[in-house]
């Protein structure tokens, strides 16, 4: 949210002398003004300066019923920060957030009417087509979830079942590092089931309710109380069930946890996929991003199970050969 904000800020400003960088307008509204103030630490000279030009030069709410300064706000939001189209999700998805914002707006009397009800701009529509060359096989999925192991001492080996059930069981990175021992029926033969309720999703501490960096919550786009079962192949039930045996698990349950007993952060777990593959094995299309075991859960490989078992710490196979 604060994001979007800052975006559309920043382009609903007059013509005034002094204005700082772009840099430093969302540096000060997302570090100082968009937060609550007992949250606020002590700004730099440098924002408290873009802050002092903001209140003076940002255009009072009702400027947002001309059309000009809507379709401006819109078309921010539709670029990057370095200038180039965003993608469509990422355009829809912040407008939506700002659309938010402006019926909050009309419901508190500050708007007659939602302005961004009157602006013709729309993105081009995306296919939803996925292009099967960057797209990982089963094999190299396999031969990656490996490598994983070998990353660090305890690292990779503690991780390799998290990135495993986001690819043969399509979990959100929240919702793996949200899994307790108690969502798992795990039998010693056949499918499993794990019964998704609890996620923990990062977020900057100084915009969550309690302050810490991984809140918890409930299922995204869901209840708080609802839970979403997941079928799982007996491949990924006999990787848990050895996760578990090797590594226990935490005080409340969580599968996957620090050596503490925290939430592993979205850096670390990146860090370690990262540090997982090598360029031998990397798609000719582009390099493989840190979710795409979850990307690639649909195909029917994965889907449907396999007999053969990711054993950690076993040497990959033709580590050497080319994406296939």
């Amino acid at each position: 949210m604060t994001d979007t904000l800052a975006t559309v800020t920043r382009v609903l400003v007059g013509d005034v002398p002094g204005r700082p960088s772009d840099e430093i307008i969302r540096r000060a509204l997302r570090e100082h003004s968009f937060l609550p103030e007992d949250r606020r630490r002590e700004p730099t000279p440098e924002i408290a300066r873009a802050v002092r030009w903001l209140e003076g030069a940002s255009l009072p709410l009702t400027a947002l019923e001309e059309t000009k300064h809507a379709r401006a706000a819109l078309e921010a939001l539709a670029l990057c920060l370095d200038g180039k189209p965003a993608a469509t999700s990422t355009y829809r998805r912040k407008r939506a957030v700002f659309h938010h914002a402006l019926e909050y707006a009309v419901e508190l009397e500050e708007l007659s009417a939602n302005p961004l009800h009157k602006v013709k701009f729309r993105k081009a529509k995306v296919s939803g087509e996925i292009d099967r060359r960057s797209v990982v096989s089963p094999r190299q999925a396999r031969e990656l979830l490996t490598a994983v192991t070998y990353v660090g001492r305890s690292r990779g080996p503690m991780l390799a079942a998290m990135f495993a059930c986001m690819y043969f069981g399509g979990l959100r990175p929240a919702e793996a590092a949200g899994l307790r021992q108690k969502d798992c029926q795990l039998p010693e033969k056949g499918w499993g089931l794990l019964t998704l309720e609890k996620t923990r999703p990062q977020s900057n501490r100084r915009f969550t309710d309690s302050g810490q960096a991984h809140d918890e919550r409930g299922l995204k786009h869901r209840d708080v109380k609802h839970t979403r079962t997941v079928p799982v192949p007996p491949e990924l039930v006999a990787i848990l069930r050895d996760h578990i045996a090797a590594f226990g698990v935490g005080e409340d349950g969580r599968l996957f946890r620090t050596r503490t007993g925290g939430v592993i952060s979205g850096s670390a777990y990146a860090k370690v996929w990262q540090e997982a593959w090598t360029p031998p094995l990397l798609p000719t299309r582009s390099p493989l991003p840190w979710r795409a075991g979850r990307t690639t859960s649909g195909t029917l490989p994965s889907r449907f199970g396999s007999t053969r078992a990711c054993t950690p710490r076993k040497r990959p196979r033709e580590r050497d050969t080319a994406w296939t």
